[in-house]
């Protein structure tokens, strides 16, 4: 059957554009390497930018009726500082596991009409003589490579995108050198309403209720030396026991999933994409999960994208890449530089002792943080 875009990857971003070309009419092809639902490191917190997408699209209901409220956020630093921030009045963000977000988007999405391949491993794009991305080879594990072919190609496909990298957009910058690793305990959230990030001097964890009782905890550190990563579950413990703040609330915590490792973290990506390619979510480029601001980059990234495709198949822009950039600054511009400062504080552990004692004296500064964090006027 003849599409009209192909999609490499099946997450948030990729599922939500999807949906978006599907109910706009166009034949959408969905590929991801992996069977769905996988494990995924994620934070598992919708801020309230990222909700204000899904109920533009239809899908806050679907999304809220499993997930848990937030009020706010909870932000601690060296020597006990502790600022609690909630949002104003009538806003929430959500907590939901990343592999029920990513079930109900999925299937949203197939709902509109898209059609989904799991298990469909994208290891290269097809380029024509003249340079113009004109579909992608898959590899499912059962016989030869085949080709898959479309006007235009939406790469979704992750940090590590194979389309990306292949292609020349996408780099490891030479800092920051970070990894994360992430895993559920049954308990160790201090307040279900709340998200937390503790920021530390060269390290931060966040901490997140679930809606069935568990608790994420994300650690992110730089490059670690050798044979620190050996034993991450090791790692995670040590490092959330050992904490003054929450070391007594995990001492008694027992971990339930196998951790995730993931590094280097930073990714940076030139433009949005080329002739006859877009990028979105984390293909598009990522930093640190430090803000909680990814699925928002997911979910607004998406549906920009696809706005791009519907225009260029209509005939109403003739380089939707260009046009993606231009809308991603204007969206994302501001998110962008604040992610870049707290990327750089993080990275000085003078800089903590400085953040944290100012923090002390003027938590106010701390709570209008969270809230730009949140991307409550984002939308």
């Amino acid at each position: 059957m003849p599409t009209d875009v192909l999609i490499a990857g099946a997450g948030p971003a990729g599922a939500i554009a999807a949906l978006v070309l599907a109910r706009a009419g166009l034949r959408v092809r969905l590929l991801d390497r992996a069977h769905f639902p996988r494990p995924k490191l994620c934070g598992d917190s919708i801020n309230p930018g990222a909700l204000a997408v899904l109920r533009r699209l239809g899908l806050a209901g679907a999304v809220g009726r499993i997930a848990a409220p937030m009020r706010g956020m909870i932000v601690t630093g060296p020597g006990g500082v502790q600022v609690r921030g909630e949002y104003p009045d009538g806003v929430s963000g959500l907590s939901i596991g990343r592999s029920d977000l990513d079930a109900i988007l999925l299937q949203h999405a197939l709902e509109a009409g898209a059609s989904f391949e799991p298990g469909a491993r994208v290891s290269a794009p097809v380029v024509n003589r003249r340079g113009r991305v004109t579909g992608v080879t898959i590899d499912s594990g059962h016989g030869p490579a085949r080709e898959l072919s479309a006007p235009l190609t939406i790469a979704a496909d992750g940090r590590r995108s194979t389309l990306a990298f292949a292609l020349g957009l996408a780099r490891h910058p030479a800092g920051p050198r970070r990894w994360a690793v992430g895993a559920y305990f049954d308990r160790g959230a201090s307040d279900a309403r709340f998200g937390e990030m503790h920021i530390r001097a060269g390290f931060y964890f966040g901490v997140a209720p679930l809606p069935d009782g568990l608790t994420n905890a994300c650690l992110v550190l730089p490059s670690p030396v050798r044979g620190a990563l050996a034993d991450p579950a090791a790692l995670l413990q040590r490092t959330l026991r050992g904490d003054d703040l929450v070391g007594r609330r995990f001492a008694d915590a027992r971990l339930v999933s196998r951790p995730i490792v993931l590094g280097p973290l930073a990714i940076d990506v030139r433009g949005a994409g080329t002739e006859g390619l877009m990028l979105a979510g984390d293909a598009a480029g990522f930093v640190d999960p430090m803000t909680g601001d990814g699925l928002r980059f997911a979910f607004r990234g998406a549906e920009l994208a696809a706005a791009a495709a519907l225009e260029a198949l209509g005939g109403r822009v003739c380089d939707p890449a260009a046009a993606l950039r231009r809308r991603r600054q204007r969206a994302f511009g501001r998110k962008w530089r604040l992610n870049r400062g707290l990327r750089r504080l993080v990275a000085s552990p003078s800089a903590v002792a400085a953040a944290a004692a100012a923090a002390r004296l003027y938590p106010s500064g701390i709570r209008r943080l969270i809230v730009a964090a949140a991307d409550i006027t984002a939308e």
